[in-house]
């Protein structure tokens, strides 16, 4: 089941680094200076959305969080617990969540006027065959 989970995760980081944004932030780093983006030789465009069929009640991704000052940056909520950050564009993940007093996740954001402040909304938002409700917003 873990297995199953992490291949969904690995699906929906490449889903997102397929976005419009990244071939045109490329375009400005051509410039003469060196691409800050690790995937940069990596096409995803192979990669299309696609229904996989019912789903298990594990697994779900709550909320996706990226920095709007770097793009590489960015937290991923899974609503069965923690929050993982990675500051490579997804190539590493780090939890950032395991000694909080909740594991289920609803929401994460990054402070609008601070990306250094992120925060964390506890309790599962998606009700399915199992619910956790959260202990308040870190």
């Amino acid at each position: 089941m873990k297995q199953l989970s992490i291949k969904l995760f690995a699906l929906l980081m490449a889903a997102i680094l397929a976005s419009p944004t990244l071939p045109a932030q490329r375009r400005e780093n051509r410039g003469g200076t060196e691409s800050q983006d690790p995937l940069s030789g990596i096409s995803m465009n192979g990669f299309r959305w696609r229904s996989i069929g019912p789903a298990l009640t594990s697994g779900r991704i709550s909320d996706i969080a990226v920095n709007p000052q770097n793009h590489s940056e960015f937290y991923v909520a899974p609503a069965s617990g923690n929050v993982w950050k990675t500051t490579n564009a997804g190539l590493n993940f780090e939890p950032i969540f395991d000694n909080e007093g909740s594991y289920s996740i609803g929401c994460v954001t990054i402070d609008p006027t601070n990306p250094s402040v992120v925060w964390v909304g506890t309790g599962e938002n998606n009700n399915q065959r199992s619910v956790a409700y959260g202990d308040g917003v870190y």
